[in-house]
Protein backbone atom coordinates (compact mmCIF):
# COMPACT_ATOMS: atom_id res chain seq x y z
CA UNK A 1 0.00 0.00 0.00
CA UNK A 2 1.34 3.40 -1.03
CA UNK A 3 0.85 6.03 1.70
CA UNK A 4 1.32 9.75 1.23
CA UNK A 5 1.36 12.64 3.70
CA UNK A 6 0.47 16.23 2.81
CA UNK A 7 1.08 18.92 5.41
CA UNK A 8 -0.49 22.31 4.75
CA UNK A 9 0.28 25.82 5.98
CA UNK A 10 2.42 28.73 4.83
CA UNK A 11 3.83 29.00 8.34
CA UNK A 12 5.59 25.68 7.81
CA UNK A 13 7.34 26.84 4.65
CA UNK A 14 8.21 30.24 6.14
CA UNK A 15 9.84 28.56 9.12
CA UNK A 16 7.59 30.17 11.74
CA UNK A 17 6.32 26.74 12.81
CA UNK A 18 8.43 23.57 12.96
CA UNK A 19 6.81 20.78 10.96
CA UNK A 20 6.77 17.84 13.37
CA UNK A 21 4.04 15.88 11.62
CA UNK A 22 6.42 13.97 9.36
CA UNK A 23 8.44 12.43 12.18
CA UNK A 24 5.31 11.62 14.19
CA UNK A 25 3.37 10.04 11.34
CA UNK A 26 6.48 8.26 10.05
CA UNK A 27 7.14 6.64 13.43
CA UNK A 28 3.52 5.65 13.86
CA UNK A 29 3.47 3.98 10.48
CA UNK A 30 6.79 2.22 11.04
CA UNK A 31 5.40 0.71 14.23
CA UNK A 32 2.65 -0.78 12.07
CA UNK A 33 5.12 -2.14 9.51
CA UNK A 34 4.29 0.59 6.98
CA UNK A 35 6.17 3.53 5.56
CA UNK A 36 5.49 6.77 3.76
CA UNK A 37 6.13 6.84 0.02
CA UNK A 38 6.04 10.63 -0.19
CA UNK A 39 5.64 13.75 1.96
CA UNK A 40 4.73 17.17 0.57
CA UNK A 41 4.30 20.50 2.35
CA UNK A 42 2.12 23.02 0.56
CA UNK A 43 1.44 26.70 1.30
CA UNK A 44 -1.97 28.22 1.91
CA UNK A 45 -2.55 28.63 -1.79
CA UNK A 46 -5.71 27.09 -3.22
CA UNK A 47 -4.29 26.40 -6.67
CA UNK A 48 -1.10 24.82 -5.28
CA UNK A 49 -3.04 22.71 -2.82
CA UNK A 50 -5.44 21.55 -5.51
CA UNK A 51 -2.57 20.41 -7.70
CA UNK A 52 -0.77 18.63 -4.86
CA UNK A 53 -3.88 16.80 -3.63
CA UNK A 54 -4.94 15.83 -7.15
CA UNK A 55 -1.53 14.27 -7.85
CA UNK A 56 -1.52 12.45 -4.52
CA UNK A 57 -4.91 10.89 -5.16
CA UNK A 58 -3.75 9.73 -8.57
CA UNK A 59 -0.62 7.94 -7.36
CA UNK A 60 -1.29 6.80 -3.76
CA UNK A 61 -3.70 4.45 -1.99
CA UNK A 62 -3.88 6.23 1.37
CA UNK A 63 -3.56 10.02 1.59
CA UNK A 64 -3.29 11.82 4.92
CA UNK A 65 -3.72 15.61 4.81
CA UNK A 66 -3.06 17.72 7.91
CA UNK A 67 -4.08 21.30 8.60
CA UNK A 68 -6.45 23.77 6.98
CA UNK A 69 -9.64 22.58 8.71
CA UNK A 70 -10.13 25.59 10.98
CA UNK A 71 -12.52 28.57 10.71
CA UNK A 72 -10.19 31.21 9.22
CA UNK A 73 -9.77 32.41 5.65
CA UNK A 74 -6.60 30.37 5.09
CA UNK A 75 -8.35 27.11 6.07
CA UNK A 76 -9.68 25.58 2.87
CA UNK A 77 -8.43 21.98 2.84
CA UNK A 78 -11.95 20.55 3.11
CA UNK A 79 -13.10 22.81 0.26
CA UNK A 80 -10.29 21.69 -2.03
CA UNK A 81 -10.88 17.98 -1.36
CA UNK A 82 -14.64 18.34 -1.75
CA UNK A 83 -14.22 20.11 -5.11
CA UNK A 84 -11.72 17.54 -6.41
CA UNK A 85 -14.03 14.66 -5.52
CA UNK A 86 -17.18 16.42 -6.68
CA UNK A 87 -18.81 16.17 -3.28
CA UNK A 88 -20.87 19.15 -2.13
CA UNK A 89 -20.36 20.39 1.43
CA UNK A 90 -23.30 19.82 3.76
CA UNK A 91 -23.89 20.92 7.34
CA UNK A 92 -23.43 18.09 9.85
CA UNK A 93 -25.60 18.67 12.92
CA UNK A 94 -23.52 16.37 15.13
CA UNK A 95 -20.52 18.61 14.51
CA UNK A 96 -22.64 21.70 15.20
CA UNK A 97 -23.68 20.25 18.56
CA UNK A 98 -20.12 19.31 19.46
CA UNK A 99 -18.82 22.82 18.69
CA UNK A 100 -21.63 24.47 20.66
CA UNK A 101 -21.01 22.23 23.65
CA UNK A 102 -17.29 22.97 23.62
CA UNK A 103 -17.90 26.73 23.75
CA UNK A 104 -20.57 26.28 26.42
CA UNK A 105 -18.20 24.31 28.68
CA UNK A 106 -15.53 26.98 28.34
CA UNK A 107 -17.96 29.81 28.99
CA UNK A 108 -17.13 31.56 25.71
CA UNK A 109 -19.27 33.30 23.12
CA UNK A 110 -19.20 31.36 19.88
CA UNK A 111 -18.35 33.36 16.71
CA UNK A 112 -20.60 32.57 13.74
CA UNK A 113 -17.57 31.81 11.54
CA UNK A 114 -16.71 28.78 13.68
CA UNK A 115 -19.62 26.91 12.16
CA UNK A 116 -17.80 26.59 8.83
CA UNK A 117 -16.10 23.63 10.49
CA UNK A 118 -19.44 21.81 10.52
CA UNK A 119 -19.46 21.66 6.70
CA UNK A 120 -18.65 18.11 5.61
CA UNK A 121 -18.16 16.65 2.10
CA UNK A 122 -21.13 14.48 1.14
CA UNK A 123 -20.51 10.87 2.16
CA UNK A 124 -17.56 11.67 4.45
CA UNK A 125 -17.24 10.10 7.86
CA UNK A 126 -16.69 12.58 10.68
CA UNK A 127 -13.74 11.84 12.99
CA UNK A 128 -14.50 13.44 16.39
CA UNK A 129 -11.92 15.83 17.84
CA UNK A 130 -11.89 15.83 21.65
CA UNK A 131 -9.28 18.60 21.82
CA UNK A 132 -10.54 21.15 19.31
CA UNK A 133 -13.48 22.35 17.25
CA UNK A 134 -12.38 21.09 13.81
CA UNK A 135 -13.33 17.44 13.23
CA UNK A 136 -11.31 15.11 11.07
CA UNK A 137 -12.80 13.65 7.90
CA UNK A 138 -12.52 10.23 6.27
CA UNK A 139 -13.41 9.72 2.62
CA UNK A 140 -13.24 6.74 0.27
CA UNK A 141 -13.02 7.37 -3.47
CA UNK A 142 -12.40 4.81 -6.21
CA UNK A 143 -10.48 2.48 -3.91
CA UNK A 144 -8.50 5.33 -2.36
CA UNK A 145 -8.69 6.47 1.28
CA UNK A 146 -8.32 10.14 2.12
CA UNK A 147 -8.03 11.31 5.72
CA UNK A 148 -8.11 14.96 6.79
CA UNK A 149 -6.84 15.83 10.28
CA UNK A 150 -6.40 19.15 12.12
CA UNK A 151 -2.89 20.62 12.20
CA UNK A 152 -2.25 21.27 15.93
CA UNK A 153 -0.28 18.30 17.34
CA UNK A 154 -2.37 18.14 20.52
CA UNK A 155 -5.37 17.44 18.29
CA UNK A 156 -3.73 15.42 15.53
CA UNK A 157 -1.79 12.96 17.68
CA UNK A 158 -4.69 11.46 19.67
CA UNK A 159 -6.92 11.44 16.59
CA UNK A 160 -4.30 9.57 14.58
CA UNK A 161 -3.68 7.08 17.38
CA UNK A 162 -7.33 6.40 18.11
CA UNK A 163 -8.99 6.73 14.70
CA UNK A 164 -6.41 6.38 11.92
CA UNK A 165 -4.17 3.60 13.22
CA UNK A 166 -7.07 1.10 13.31
CA UNK A 167 -7.65 1.78 9.61
CA UNK A 168 -4.11 0.66 8.85
CA UNK A 169 -3.73 -2.19 11.31
CA UNK A 170 -3.12 -5.57 9.73
CA UNK A 171 -1.61 -4.15 6.54
CA UNK A 172 2.02 -4.49 7.59
CA UNK A 173 4.57 -4.99 4.86
CA UNK A 174 7.55 -5.45 7.20
CA UNK A 175 8.68 -5.46 10.81
CA UNK A 176 10.40 -2.40 12.25
CA UNK A 177 12.18 -2.49 15.60
CA UNK A 178 13.93 0.50 17.14
CA UNK A 179 16.43 -0.09 19.94
CA UNK A 180 17.30 3.07 21.88
CA UNK A 181 20.84 3.35 23.23
CA UNK A 182 22.73 5.82 25.36
CA UNK A 183 26.36 6.01 26.32
CA UNK A 184 28.01 5.32 22.97
CA UNK A 185 28.67 7.54 19.94
CA UNK A 186 27.07 6.58 16.63
CA UNK A 187 30.34 5.33 15.12
CA UNK A 188 30.93 2.87 17.96
CA UNK A 189 27.32 1.65 17.85
CA UNK A 190 27.71 0.94 14.14
CA UNK A 191 31.08 -0.75 14.71
CA UNK A 192 29.46 -3.14 17.18
CA UNK A 193 26.25 -3.76 15.24
CA UNK A 194 27.33 -4.16 11.60
CA UNK A 195 29.30 -7.43 12.00
CA UNK A 196 26.39 -9.25 13.65
CA UNK A 197 23.39 -8.11 11.58
CA UNK A 198 22.42 -10.03 8.48
CA UNK A 199 19.32 -10.17 6.32
CA UNK A 200 17.73 -6.95 7.55
CA UNK A 201 17.94 -3.25 6.77
CA UNK A 202 19.85 -1.36 9.46
CA UNK A 203 19.69 2.36 10.15
CA UNK A 204 20.98 4.72 12.82
CA UNK A 205 19.64 7.98 14.21
CA UNK A 206 21.95 9.97 16.48
CA UNK A 207 20.92 12.70 18.90
CA UNK A 208 22.84 14.27 21.77
CA UNK A 209 23.56 11.50 24.23
CA UNK A 210 21.74 8.71 22.43
CA UNK A 211 21.62 6.65 19.24
CA UNK A 212 18.69 4.67 17.85
CA UNK A 213 19.34 1.43 15.99
CA UNK A 214 16.57 0.70 13.48
CA UNK A 215 16.01 -2.83 12.16
CA UNK A 216 13.66 -3.41 9.21
CA UNK A 217 12.82 -6.73 7.59
CA UNK A 218 10.26 -9.46 7.22
CA UNK A 219 11.48 -10.96 10.51
CA UNK A 220 13.85 -8.99 12.76
CA UNK A 221 13.72 -11.23 15.85
CA UNK A 222 17.09 -12.91 15.36
CA UNK A 223 18.81 -9.67 14.37
CA UNK A 224 17.41 -7.89 17.42
CA UNK A 225 18.76 -10.61 19.70
CA UNK A 226 22.25 -10.32 18.22
CA UNK A 227 22.19 -6.52 18.56
CA UNK A 228 21.11 -6.82 22.18
CA UNK A 229 24.00 -9.18 22.84
CA UNK A 230 26.65 -6.79 21.50
CA UNK A 231 25.19 -3.57 22.94
CA UNK A 232 24.02 -4.95 26.28
CA UNK A 233 23.13 -2.34 28.89
CA UNK A 234 23.77 0.52 26.49
CA UNK A 235 20.24 -0.27 25.25
CA UNK A 236 17.80 1.49 27.56
CA UNK A 237 14.52 1.04 25.69
CA UNK A 238 12.66 0.38 22.47
CA UNK A 239 10.33 2.20 20.11
CA UNK A 240 9.53 5.67 21.41
CA UNK A 241 10.44 5.04 25.05
CA UNK A 242 12.31 7.91 26.67
CA UNK A 243 15.15 7.53 29.13
CA UNK A 244 13.24 9.43 31.81
CA UNK A 245 10.31 7.01 31.43
CA UNK A 246 12.63 4.08 31.98
CA UNK A 247 14.16 5.69 35.08
CA UNK A 248 10.76 6.49 36.60
CA UNK A 249 9.57 2.94 35.93
CA UNK A 250 12.70 1.45 37.51
CA UNK A 251 12.41 3.67 40.59
CA UNK A 252 8.73 2.81 40.95
CA UNK A 253 9.31 -0.92 40.68
CA UNK A 254 12.17 -0.75 43.17
CA UNK A 255 10.17 1.39 45.60
CA UNK A 256 12.95 4.02 45.57
CA UNK A 257 12.87 7.82 45.50
CA UNK A 258 15.10 10.58 44.14
CA UNK A 259 15.74 14.30 44.52
CA UNK A 260 17.60 16.69 42.24
CA UNK A 261 19.98 19.58 42.93
CA UNK A 262 20.72 21.48 39.73
CA UNK A 263 22.74 24.50 38.80
CA UNK A 264 23.95 24.58 35.19
CA UNK A 265 21.05 22.42 33.93
CA UNK A 266 18.47 24.84 35.29
CA UNK A 267 16.02 22.12 36.32
CA UNK A 268 16.32 20.04 33.14
CA UNK A 269 16.74 16.77 35.05
CA UNK A 270 13.65 17.35 37.18
CA UNK A 271 11.76 18.66 34.15
CA UNK A 272 12.34 15.45 32.22
CA UNK A 273 11.33 13.28 35.17
CA UNK A 274 8.14 15.26 35.78
CA UNK A 275 7.17 14.85 32.12
CA UNK A 276 6.44 11.22 33.03
CA UNK A 277 3.06 10.35 34.47
CA UNK A 278 3.45 8.87 37.94
CA UNK A 279 6.75 10.61 38.66
CA UNK A 280 5.28 12.22 41.79
CA UNK A 281 5.68 8.86 43.51
CA UNK A 282 9.45 8.83 43.02
CA UNK A 283 10.65 12.44 42.60
CA UNK A 284 10.13 14.00 46.01
CA UNK A 285 11.92 17.34 45.60
CA UNK A 286 14.09 19.35 43.28
CA UNK A 287 16.23 22.47 43.70
CA UNK A 288 17.60 24.88 41.11
CA UNK A 289 20.40 26.56 43.06
CA UNK A 290 21.95 28.82 40.47
CA UNK A 291 23.77 31.10 42.90
CA UNK A 292 26.27 30.26 45.60
CA UNK A 293 23.94 31.78 48.20
CA UNK A 294 21.20 29.34 47.15
CA UNK A 295 23.59 26.40 47.25
CA UNK A 296 24.49 27.26 50.83
CA UNK A 297 20.98 28.20 52.00
CA UNK A 298 18.98 25.40 50.35
CA UNK A 299 21.44 22.51 50.11
CA UNK A 300 23.90 23.14 52.92
CA UNK A 301 26.94 23.54 50.67
CA UNK A 302 29.68 24.97 52.89
CA UNK A 303 31.02 28.45 52.26
CA UNK A 304 34.58 27.23 52.74
CA UNK A 305 34.04 24.60 50.04
CA UNK A 306 32.89 27.23 47.57
CA UNK A 307 35.71 29.56 48.54
CA UNK A 308 38.36 26.87 48.17
CA UNK A 309 37.15 25.13 45.02
CA UNK A 310 34.57 27.32 43.27
CA UNK A 311 30.99 26.40 42.42
CA UNK A 312 32.03 24.20 39.48
CA UNK A 313 33.99 21.52 41.30
CA UNK A 314 33.87 17.97 42.55
CA UNK A 315 33.43 18.91 46.24
CA UNK A 316 30.48 21.20 45.49
CA UNK A 317 28.76 18.59 43.32
CA UNK A 318 29.20 16.13 46.18
CA UNK A 319 27.79 18.46 48.80
CA UNK A 320 24.87 19.41 46.55
CA UNK A 321 23.90 15.75 46.10
CA UNK A 322 24.36 14.97 49.80
CA UNK A 323 22.34 18.03 50.81
CA UNK A 324 19.47 17.22 48.46
CA UNK A 325 19.28 13.61 49.61
CA UNK A 326 19.34 14.56 53.29
CA UNK A 327 16.79 17.36 53.01
CA UNK A 328 14.36 15.43 50.80
CA UNK A 329 14.79 12.14 52.66
CA UNK A 330 15.20 10.19 49.43
CA UNK A 331 17.12 7.07 48.47
CA UNK A 332 19.01 8.89 45.70
CA UNK A 333 19.90 12.42 44.71
CA UNK A 334 21.42 13.78 41.51
CA UNK A 335 23.37 17.02 41.31
CA UNK A 336 24.82 19.04 38.44
CA UNK A 337 27.13 22.05 38.44
CA UNK A 338 29.04 23.33 35.43
CA UNK A 339 29.75 26.04 32.88
CA UNK A 340 27.21 25.98 30.06
CA UNK A 341 28.84 28.81 28.11
CA UNK A 342 29.46 30.33 25.71
CA UNK A 343 31.06 32.67 28.29
CA UNK A 344 32.31 32.14 31.82
CA UNK A 345 35.14 29.70 31.21
CA UNK A 346 38.74 29.97 32.42
CA UNK A 347 41.91 28.04 31.48
CA UNK A 348 41.44 25.85 34.54
CA UNK A 349 37.67 25.53 34.14
CA UNK A 350 36.76 25.78 30.46
CA UNK A 351 33.29 26.15 29.00
CA UNK A 352 31.57 22.78 28.96
CA UNK A 353 33.07 21.54 32.23
CA UNK A 354 30.47 19.87 34.42
CA UNK A 355 30.43 17.79 37.57
CA UNK A 356 27.61 15.37 38.33
CA UNK A 357 26.93 13.95 41.77
CA UNK A 358 24.98 10.82 42.69
CA UNK A 359 24.17 10.29 46.36
CA UNK A 360 23.02 6.77 47.25
CA UNK A 361 22.34 4.82 50.45
CA UNK A 362 25.92 3.51 50.31
CA UNK A 363 27.82 6.70 49.49
CA UNK A 364 28.24 9.57 47.06
CA UNK A 365 30.14 9.60 43.79
CA UNK A 366 31.04 12.37 41.37
CA UNK A 367 31.65 12.33 37.62
CA UNK A 368 33.59 14.93 35.65
CA UNK A 369 32.51 15.63 32.06
CA UNK A 370 33.75 17.99 29.36
CA UNK A 371 30.86 18.78 27.03
CA UNK A 372 31.22 20.52 23.66
CA UNK A 373 27.73 21.74 22.81
CA UNK A 374 25.72 24.94 22.58
CA UNK A 375 24.03 26.03 25.80
CA UNK A 376 20.65 24.38 25.25
CA UNK A 377 22.14 21.10 24.00
CA UNK A 378 24.59 21.18 26.91
CA UNK A 379 21.70 21.16 29.38
CA UNK A 380 20.01 18.26 27.60
CA UNK A 381 23.19 16.20 27.30
CA UNK A 382 24.12 16.69 30.95
CA UNK A 383 20.63 15.65 32.01
CA UNK A 384 21.04 12.57 29.81
CA UNK A 385 24.30 11.70 31.57
CA UNK A 386 22.66 12.12 34.97
CA UNK A 387 19.59 10.03 34.18
CA UNK A 388 21.66 7.26 32.61
CA UNK A 389 23.93 7.20 35.64
CA UNK A 390 20.90 6.68 37.88
CA UNK A 391 19.57 4.02 35.50
CA UNK A 392 22.82 2.10 35.73
CA UNK A 393 22.86 2.47 39.51
CA UNK A 394 19.38 0.93 39.61
CA UNK A 395 20.60 -1.87 37.35
CA UNK A 396 23.46 -2.47 39.74
CA UNK A 397 25.94 -1.75 36.95
CA UNK A 398 27.21 1.73 37.72
CA UNK A 399 29.91 2.37 35.11
CA UNK A 400 30.60 6.05 35.87
CA UNK A 401 32.47 8.37 33.53
CA UNK A 402 31.70 10.23 30.36
CA UNK A 403 29.08 8.87 28.01
CA UNK A 404 30.80 6.72 25.44
CA UNK A 405 34.10 6.69 27.33
CA UNK A 406 33.56 4.95 30.69
CA UNK A 407 35.96 6.01 33.41
CA UNK A 408 36.04 5.54 37.18
CA UNK A 409 34.05 8.23 39.01
CA UNK A 410 35.64 10.41 41.69
CA UNK A 411 34.97 8.50 44.89
CA UNK A 412 36.95 10.34 47.59
CA UNK A 413 34.76 10.79 50.65
CA UNK A 414 36.42 14.09 51.56
CA UNK A 415 36.70 17.07 49.20
CA UNK A 416 39.68 16.65 46.91
CA UNK A 417 42.13 19.44 46.28
CA UNK A 418 40.92 21.71 43.53
CA UNK A 419 41.90 24.83 41.72
CA UNK A 420 40.26 28.20 41.86
CA UNK A 421 40.07 29.76 45.29
CA UNK A 422 38.23 33.02 45.97
CA UNK A 423 38.50 34.15 42.34
CA UNK A 424 37.01 30.92 40.93
CA UNK A 425 33.69 31.17 39.04
CA UNK A 426 30.88 31.85 41.50
CA UNK A 427 28.22 29.85 39.75
CA UNK A 428 27.22 28.43 36.38
CA UNK A 429 27.69 30.67 33.37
Amino acid sequence: MRIELITTGSELLLGFTVNRHLDYVGRQLAALGLRLARHTTVADDRAEMTAVVRDAIARSDFILITGGLGPTSDDFTRDVVAELLGRPLVRDESVVAAIQERFRRRGLTMPDQVMVQALVPTGARVLPNANGTAPGLLLHEAGKTIVLLPGPPRELHPMFAQQVRPLLAGRAGFQCRVLRTTGLPESIVEQKVEPVVRGVEVGYCARPGEVDVRLIGTDVTAAEQRVREVLGDFIYGTGEERLEEIVVTMLTRAGRTVATAESCTGGQIAHRLTNVSGSSAVLLAGWVTYSNAAKMRDLGVREETLRAHGAVSEPVAREMADGARQRAGTDYALSATGIAGPTGGTPDKPVGLVYLGLATPTGTQVQRHQVAFDRETFKWYVSQCALDWLRRELLGKNAGGRLGQPAPPVTAQRPVAGRGGPTAPQGPR
